[in-house]
């Protein structure tokens, strides 16, 4: 496995690869790695014959400085999960080898984009946009692998990748839990162990919303959801939208659609962490 700093370096790479006929796949990913990352590795390494695994913590993306700077940063560690995972390049580069100047391009796709995540962090899907394109345009992927538990932003990529025309496939891939049925996340390690069992509710609390939207309103199931949760002692829901699964637009019955996702943002802890989670109603 090479770790690369340089886009040129990486180009270099590429173009060797390209070639020889092989395909490529890439994962981008901003660190922290856990098994939930190593799952999208193993995947793109099973379909391609060029693994790259970017490992960039993005500042555009991030409209809360706090938040950027509580960041787990574990490089070492990532590159010894990556190379057991076969990956054949660690992308690693500094802010300045990605941003030289100021990146003022602007990426709008209401409503996928402006909804949930959209709504309560002004900017952070224009900064995903940022980097993904930027990605996709040094990489030249075969192939991309992005993690459902970030449903909105693969939503919101699908889009950018139809606007700018590019030739390659997204490929989502299933979320990994924690026993507790956690979502695993980079985030996860800023929880105390007990604050890891408080925030286990979260998925409990939605997989049993399935069995009350089997009697009950959509209105009715999100109020119980955000009623159950909230009771529980250190969780605070931000926000949880039951959503056409393309669109992202809200739903008011269960006839609405025939892909519907609750959506659901949890603060958890006293020093709060921000955790995401969905699940699959039809």
């Amino acid at each position: 496995m090479k770790r690369i700093y340089t886009i040129a370096e990486l180009q270099a790479e590429l173009r060797e690869a390209r070639n020889a006929g092989r395909t490529v796949g890439l994962v981008p990913t901003m660190g922290a790695l856990h098994e939930g990352h190593a799952s999208l590795v193993r995947r793109s390494v099973s379909e391609n014959d060029c693994t790259v695994v970017s490992v960039f913590l993005n500042p555009t993306q991030f409209n809360d400085k706090t938040d950027l700077e509580k960041y787990p940063r574990t490089l070492e560690a990532d590159c010894a999960l990556l190379e057991a995972c076969g990956a054949t390049v660690v992308f690693a580069p500094s802010v300045e080898e990605i941003y030289p100047e100021p990146d003022t391009r602007v990426f709008s796709y209401p409503p996928t984009d402006s909804v949930m995540e959209g709504a309560f962090r002004p900017g952070h899907f224009n900064g995903v946009c940022q980097i993904v394109s930027k990605l996709f345009m040094m990489v030249e992927p075969d192939r991309a692998y992005f993690g459902e538990k970030d449903f909105q932003q693969i939503a919101v990529i699908r889009r950018m990748v139809e606007d700018l025309g590019l030739k390659l496939e997204i490929v989502p891939c299933p979320v990994i839990r924690e026993e507790s049925g956690l979502a695993m996340s980079s985030r996860n390690t800023l929880l105390s162990a007990e604050e890891r069992q408080i925030a286990s509710h979260i998925y409990r609390t939605l997989a049993e919303s399935r069995q009350w939207a089997k009697e009950d309103t959509v209105s009715a199931v999100h109020d119980k959801v955000v009623s159950t949760l909230n009771e529980v002692p250190e969780l605070e829901v931000q926000y949880y939208n039951i959503v056409d699964g393309k669109t992202l637009a809200d739903v008011t019955s269960w006839d609405d659609s025939d892909d519907i996702v609750g959506c659901i943002t949890v603060f958890c802890g006293s020093q709060p962490i921000r955790l995401i989670d969905h699940i699959r109603y039809k």
